[in-house]
């Protein structure tokens, strides 16, 4: 996993709304496209990009291939930022 690839992931608005959707599970592409007003493909390079990052899995079942969230690779990331953060008790 490429944290650079991960953040650039997280960092367009549309792909942090398609992490969640798929927060409460699986969905087609299709009923992902339903969701916003920008083309098929658009939403497919979405997912691309979310893929290549490990953010979210794809899985084929008949004709449909399911979209489903790898919450693994953010809790890496919500590590790191924890630990980036450091321990500022001034208490």
């Amino acid at each position: 996993m490429s944290i650079q690839n991960t953040l650039k992931a997280l960092s367009d608005p549309t792909r942090r709304e398609i992490l969640s959707m798929l927060k409460k599970g699986r969905l087609t592409a299709g009923e992902i496209v339903e969701k916003f007003p920008v083309s098929g493909a658009a939403v497919s390079r979405h997912l691309s990009v979310l893929k290549d990052a490990d953010l979210i899995r794809d899985e084929r079942d008949g004709k449909y291939i399911y979209y489903e969230l790898n919450a693994s690779v953010l809790e890496e990331i919500m590590l790191w930022i924890t630990e980036l953060k450091g321990d500022n008790d001034n208490d």
